[in-house]
């Protein structure tokens, strides 16, 4: 951790809290906000957040109420951090680029950098120089046209996107990149959702979410797998509570109990505040990690055992039934037990509860997305659902909650390295050049080619490419080796420290800030996790007269670089937005009169055949039952399986603070938390200071994340979990999931070994830090059957 930020030395672990916590959250949102953006900007920005005329939250993907249901206040406690974070008054000038050299910045943490404030200037380090320095936009144009006109072939550049670009910014990166000749497009969905994409294509002919916000609210059954509302969709809580008054029943698959699904206080209703709070889980399934295929083809044996089964579904609308259901009558519950780390009678008890419901809601997140067996997974919770019938109807379907407020609106607009024939197709009928048809890299092959030589222009719209990436030293030092690097921010970040030979940062407005271009103001359309496309408007000045919008860079690189090439005009496009939405009317399916819809009070809502008229545009034509082999991810004796996870103080790479409260964590990130059986087991106490390892059997590397705290914690024996992306360094590049690439992050075999005290220490401390942490009592258990740290322990 760098000199000038929380030292881990603060850290304190004390009990995990619940999220009865409405009026601290609210206190702590605001203390956040008004301390970052004064009073003023405070008030004006988050009355206008995820508001019908305002701005859409830049942090997670979760759907607004209709606009004639939505609270004046309309965010959570980490939405107003997303908000406090970009609007902070607080400025990275040349001033301070001058007075910090690129190797004195990596020298700082993430929180650090994160802390300097917004980016003023466009900035450059040359070749062979040791700090950034301002350059005008013209000679940033001027460089990216040079370096991409000098590659062999277009495919040597990649082009990143991050979620929170706008829809309008990512159809005019990828018109860009096509037009150029590549479909070298990686983006976050690779790291993230990608497994979902996969698996929800070929098995129900769209990779999205088949679900409204209504059916939420009349979901009979909401069973949530992998996925952590509380900190990750805090305002999915809402959602929850709303059901739960209505008579559903929540079902919990994590291997934490998490404290969001467990007395929840809405601070936006009075009774959040001063009644009893809302326990939102009826049942939680402490899974065992990579368990979750193996659960649910348990559930689909219970179901189909006790025909508990809507046939006319699967008669009209699917297919494969029967060697699915020959499948999962074989299965070996010694096996399923094993594999979850649950009793036959735990799994039994989530089986009937979704056998007496006519509705039911199937959510996940990354918890699913990240193994290796992750498609076979998605394609597990698919079959449960085909058969209940849960496709098409009021109250029930499939639910990945995204991560990133636009990460899926980008895919819609054409960010993908594979691209469906048919989005191809339209560009070039309304472009009049034929796309390149080959697939281009993702972001693991990204790295690859980097690393290998065989790319040499980086440009990341958005994001923290290198922190956000598995193998980080890997993808670090692939980053160093390209011709020039290019990074489209708002804030300072690891990815600009390790960079290329040439390097620009392109700083650029942010969604609270007002567009105006063209002598008019300008807004930007988004969509969220369940298809609903919007209009976003900031209300804030920018932070600087020389930022530019996301779109406004993109064609001012695309015009210096291509000219007048097929035609396209790129200066009427940064200049009115209404010409690129016109485009993406005629090419992007369900967007047909593009500006007038998305412009209406909640936007529209894009077509999505399953939930419509449970119609399956797969190959068959019909929602695909897929049988697949339960494989148990072995872990040899003395090793642990990790997970990594965000604590309640982050959002992805940007770490807001030092606070996990809801996990009993205040002051420091670098802890590991691990049963205490496992503790003992492995010859450690709470307390005690590690390295963590981690090797991959294919290259034979030990990765090691040093210096972390153990946290004895009420996980499944055998597991382990801790932050990212402190933890990012110990997933190895190559060990990516089945048919998706999605990095492992979820399921990592670790092994633990005493931190050497007396050494520098790497990132988190140095030799001047106290030699051991002073222990507190022995940990003891609640009355909750919860365990519970002592009194609040650090060092001193």
């Amino acid at each position: 951790m760098g000199k000038d930020s929380i030292d881990e030395a603060n850290l304190r672990v004390h009990g995990p809290e619940d999220h009865a916590a409405g009026v601290k959250a609210v206190a702590v949102s605001m203390k956040r906000a008004v301390g970052h953006m004064g009073v003023k900007n405070t008030a004006k920005t988050l009355l206008k957040l995820n508001q019908a005329d305002g701005f859409d939250c830049m942090s997670c993907a979760w759907p607004d109420p209709d606009p004639e249901n939505r609270h004046a206040a309309e965010f959570c406690e980490n939405g107003a951090k997303a908000v406090a974070e970009e609007a902070t008054k607080d400025r990275a000038t040349p001033a301070f680029f001058a007075r910090h050299s690129i190797a004195e910045l990596d020298s700082h943490d993430e929180y650090w950098l994160g802390q300097q404030g917004r980016i003023t200037h466009p900035m450059v380090k040359r070749p062979g120089g040791t700090h950034y320095e301002p350059i005008e936009w013209d000679e940033a144009n001027a460089i990216i046209a040079r370096e991409i006109s000098a590659l062999d072939s277009p495919d040597e550049a990649i082009f990143y996107t991050s979620g929170r670009a706008s829809n309008e910014a990512a159809f005019a990166y990828q018109l860009f990149a096509r037009a150029l000749g590549t479909n070298n497009m990686p983006d976050c969905s690779n790291m993230c959702h990608e497994s979902t994409s996969i698996a929800l294509a070929e098995s129900i002919g769209i990779g999205k979410a088949s679900v409204s916000m209504n059916d939420v609210y009349q979901a009979d059954v909401i069973l949530i797998a992998g996925q952590n509302p509380g900190t990750n969709h805090p305002r999915m809580l809402s959602a929850l509570e709303i059901a739960k008054r209505r008579g559903a029943k929540i079902i919990a698959v994590n291997p934490l109990r998490e404290a969001g699904l467990h007395n929840f206080r809405n601070p936006q209703v009075p009774r959040g505040i001063v009644g009893k709070g809302t326990d939102i889980a009826d049942l939680h399934l402490p899974i065992r990690i990579n368990g979750d295929l193996a659960l649910f083809q348990a559930i689909g044996s219970l179901l189909v055992e006790w025909d508990a089964l809507d046939h006319d579904f699967i008669e009209r609308h699917t297919t494969g039934f029967k060697q699915w259901a020959e499948h999962v009558r074989a299965v070996d519950w010694t096996t399923v037990e094993h594999a979850t780390g649950l009793s036959r009678q735990q799994i039994t008890q989530a089986a009937e509860m979704i056998r007496g419901s006519d509705k039911t809601i199937y959510c996940w997140a990354m918890g699913l997305t990240q193994h290796r067996n992750a498609v076979a997974t998605i394609k597990e919770v698919c079959n449960v659902a085909f058969a209940r019938g849960d496709i098409g109807k009021p109250g029930a379907g499939l639910f990945p909650v995204r991560g990133h407020s636009n990460v899926q609106g980008d895919r819609t607009m054409g960010i993908w390295e594979r691209p469906p024939q048919s989005f191809l197709d339209a560009m070039q009928a309304e472009f009049g050049f034929d796309p390149p048809r080959e697939h281009g890299l993702d972001t693991v092959d990204s790295i690859r080619a980097m690393r290998d030589g065989k790319a040499h222009v980086f440009i990341g719209l958005g994001g923290n490419f290198v922190h956000a990436s598995p193998d980080t030293a890997v993808t670090a030092e692939a980053m160093t080796k390209t011709r020039l690097t290019v990074q489209i921010s708002t804030k300072l970040n690891r990815s600009h420290l390790r960079c290329g030979d040439t390097a620009l940062i392109l700083p650029t407005l942010g969604r609270t800030e007002k567009d105006v271009r063209g002598g008019k103001e300008q807004f930007v359309s988004v969509e969220d996790s369940v298809c609903s496309v919007h209009a976003s408007r900031g209300v804030l000045d920018p932070a600087s007269p020389h930022l530019r919008s996301e779109t406004a860079i993109i064609c001012g690189f695309a015009e210096a670089t291509l000219g007048d090439r097929h035609g396209i005009r790129w200066a009427a496009m940064r200049d009115d937005y209404d010409v690129i939405r016109d485009h993406i009317s005629r090419v992007v399916v369900g967007c047909e009169d593009y500006t007038a819809k998305v412009d209406r009070p909640g936007g529209f809502v894009l077509p999505h055949p399953p939930r419509d008229n449970r119609t399956f545009q797969t190959t068959s034509g019909l929602a695909e039952f897929v049988a697949s082999p339960i494989n148990v991810l072995e872990v040899p004796e003395g090793h642990l399986l990790l997970q990594t996870l965000r604590s309640h103080d982050q959002y992805n790479t940007t770490i807001y603070g030092m606070s996990d409260r809801y996990r009993g964590i205040e002051g420091g990130r670098r802890v590991v938390f691990i049963h205490p059986d496992d503790i003992a087991h492995l010859g450690f106490a709470d307390g005690d200071l590690v390295d963590l390892t981690a090797r991959w059997d294919d290259d034979d590397i030990d990765r090691v994340a040093p210096d972390f705290r153990i946290v004895s914690y009420d996980t499944p024996r055998g597991t382990a979990a801790a932050y990212y992306p402190e933890t990012n360094p110990l997933v190895p590049l190559d060990s990516t999931a089945e048919h998706s690439n999605t990095p492992t992050s979820k399921a990592v075999i670790i092994s633990l070994t005493p931190a050497d005290a007396h050494r520098t220490r790497h990132g988190s401390y140095d030799s001047e830090q106290p030699e051991a942490w002073k222990r507190g009592q022995d940990a003891t258990g609640s009355d909750d059957g919860h365990k519970h740290h002592p009194q609040p322990v650090h060092l001193s």
